[in-house]
């Protein structure tokens, strides 16, 4: 049995992941604690695995002090900057086990995955791409995590295709044209009704390519971080893995 710790268990998250690793036949919950609740109780003699799902100023001192105590992580708090992951590695570096893995994934939707691994994919063959993320408004971020993971993608993949910049003629001071990530426009979309939605468009002249995924309910998260701290706590992936298509063999 996978001894499993929940961090951020009272949130709309957590307390998802809590109720998942409790139904999982091979799983056991061994501590739930608030967002900034006591960690100092979640070890390696009682958790195999800790899952993080609290809010953006609280994650990283809860990173941090889970690696000191030696306990390997599942992360799904966003708001992960490079600087932030930076700490992360340095954090492990010195850690108390050299085995020591941590996860920080923007999204565990397969869909979403998915979806962000074909924009990568597909973004060296098309002119222009941008990327659309829709939730409900009582996300703390915005633009989301996966937005910036997905708009990181397609420019990484743009760089090795060695393409030109995307041609916007926008010009005005009321010109709104969102948040350039990567040379990405990100758009957020916060509206009552929705969950967690994302949209990808590629166009070239006389084309264009949708790619959309859509998480309509918490439980469609559950089955990528229960990969994903099986996948942890089989060992072999020492250090940071940021995302969780590192663990789908894509």
């Amino acid at each position: 049995m996978i001894r499993v710790a929940v961090v951020g268990a009272q949130g709309r998250m957590g307390s998802s992941v809590v109720e998942a690793v409790k139904a999982a036949d091979d799983m056991v919950l061994s501590a739930s604690v608030g967002s900034t609740g006591e960690l100092s109780d979640i070890r390696t003699d009682s958790t195999d695995v800790a899952v993080e799902f609290t809010v953006p100023s609280a994650s990283l001192g809860n990173v941090l002090t889970l690696i000191g105590q030696g306990v390997d992580l599942v992360v799904g708090t966003t708001g992960w900057t490079q600087e932030k992951l930076d700490q992360v590695r340095q954090a492990l570096a010195t850690a108390p086990r050299k085995d020591q893995a941590v996860c920080i994934a923007p999204n565990f939707a397969i869909s979403a995955v998915l979806a962000d691994y074909f924009a990568s994919k597909a973004a060296e063959y098309f002119t222009s791409a941008e990327v659309i993320e829709l939730h409900h408004p009582d996300k703390v971020d915005a633009p989301s995590g996966t937005a910036i993971h997905t708009a990181q993608a397609i420019g990484q993949a743009r760089r090795r295709a060695r393409l030109a910049s995307m041609p916007d003629g926008t010009q005005g001071e009321a010109a709104s044209r969102g948040q350039l990530i990567d040379g990405v426009p990100v758009h957020a979309v916060r509206l009552q009704g929705l969950n967690a939605h994302e949209e990808i468009l590629l166009g070239n002249t006389g084309e264009q390519l949708t790619i959309r995924a859509d998480s309509f309910d918490r439980s469609s998260f559950m089955p990528g971080v229960l990969l994903a701290v099986r996948t942890i706590a089989a060992g072999g992936h020492e250090g940071l893995t940021v995302g969780l298509d590192q663990f789908l063999d894509l």
